[in-house]
């Protein structure tokens, strides 16, 4: 049966794997509206039940029909992006402080939360420039966490995961549910980590993945991922230190997305940077830190303005974006709207575009 055609009591008669044969359901369990809802976002193409039902009744599968998909639309949440993103952050704060009281990881409640959202990175384009403008200093914490899962999702799908890129979304936002298990101090601290501080902070990828090492529903490839993400390419990473080919491709999509984020985010300690100097940043480090192949396409999607758009420069004069190199989309030509002074910005490395003006 297809997944939408099952209804809570079905019992499943034989084992449900996903891609990498992980079992997502085992055989004999009694089917509820949650595993449902697992299947259909670990895209589940068929799953085999028995005739009868729990309760010793016949099974009578659903009808799924156009009108069906067609309801299945028009149900879909008319809510607009900031109202969704605004809501998955108080969600995930919620979440994490009942983690932090010793509840356990409520996977169909995180996918539940992140499922609207990650429409908008299905259903459309989304401007990745937006993200780190919706952060404030004292819940940095929480938007990172739903800001990385977005923007993972987004270049997984943009890589050619066209199956498994909402499991790199979910994996992401899930990368640093460990936090949870140390201190409060570093959620309130307004000052730089001391190094005692931040050798603990090293350890919550290992404790984020035992959060999740026991959820049947997390793939083996989101738990590495998890447990991978602050690892780096030339081994100088945590918690293993592992290298390039050791380190598993979703934790390498979600590496790039959370320095790009952490650095354009406004905290309580520092001041957020441009997003087009953080690439710089990144782009010196792309053969050392990142994968360079995500790190590329990372890149030419977020560097996907057009001629004509309007900037802010360092200097606080505002410009328009007239010739783009591809070879350094970070430093265009621009003309000045004050003067019609035409800059290359490549020729004033003292100069960098401050932000995109969107208003």
């Amino acid at each position: 049966m297809h997944p939408q055609q099952l209804i809570p009591g079905c019992i499943v008669t034989k084992r449900v794997s996903g891609k990498t044969k992980h079992p997502i359901i085992d055989k004999h369990t009694v089917i509820t509206e949650e595993h449902i809802e697992v299947l259909k976002h670990f895209n589940i193409d068929s799953v085999e039940v028995s005739e009868k039902l729990a309760s010793g009744s016949l099974f009578t599968p659903k009808k799924v029909t156009e009108h069906t998909s067609q309801q299945k639309v028009q149900r879909k949440s008319p809510a607009s992006f900031e109202t969704l993103y605004t809501n998955a952050v108080s969600g995930y704060k919620e979440m994490f402080q009942k983690w932090q009281g010793g509840s356990p990881i409520d996977i169909y409640q995180v996918r539940k939360m992140m499922m609207p959202l990650f429409d908008y990175v299905k259903d459309i384009s989304l401007d990745l420039f937006l993200l780190h403008k919706f952060a404030s200093k004292e819940d940095y914490f929480y938007h990172h966490g739903v800001s990385i899962a977005l923007l993972s999702a987004h270049l997984a799908k943009k890589l050619g995961y066209q199956k498994d890129w909402i499991q790199v979304g979910i994996a992401a936002i899930l990368a640093d549910s460990g936090m949870a298990k140390l201190s409060e101090n570093w959620l309130m601290k307004e000052s730089r980590l001391t190094i005692a501080e931040y050798e603990e902070i090293k350890k919550h990828p290992t404790l984020s993945y035992r959060m999740v090492e026991e959820i049947p529903y997390v793939t083996r490839d989101m738990k590495l991922a998890i447990l991978q993400h602050h690892e780096r390419i030339d081994g100088s990473g945590y918690p293993i230190g592992s290298k390039d080919e050791k380190i598993h491709p979703f934790a390498k999509i979600i590496a790039v997305s959370d320095t790009y984020h952490a650095m354009t985010s406004e905290r309580v300690y520092r001041r957020k940077q441009s997003p087009f100097k953080v690439i710089e940043e990144m782009l010196k480090l792309k053969y050392q830190k990142f994968d360079y192949p995500v790190l590329q396409k990372f890149i030419d999607t977020l560097m996907n303005y057009t001629i004509g758009t309007r900037v802010m420069l360092s200097t606080g004069k505002e410009a328009y974006i007239i010739f783009v190199d591809s070879n350094r989309p970070t430093r265009p030509m621009v003309r000045l709207m004050d003067s019609d002074e035409i800059i290359k910005l490549d020729e004033k490395q003292a100069i960098f575009i401050e932000k995109i003006i969107t208003d």
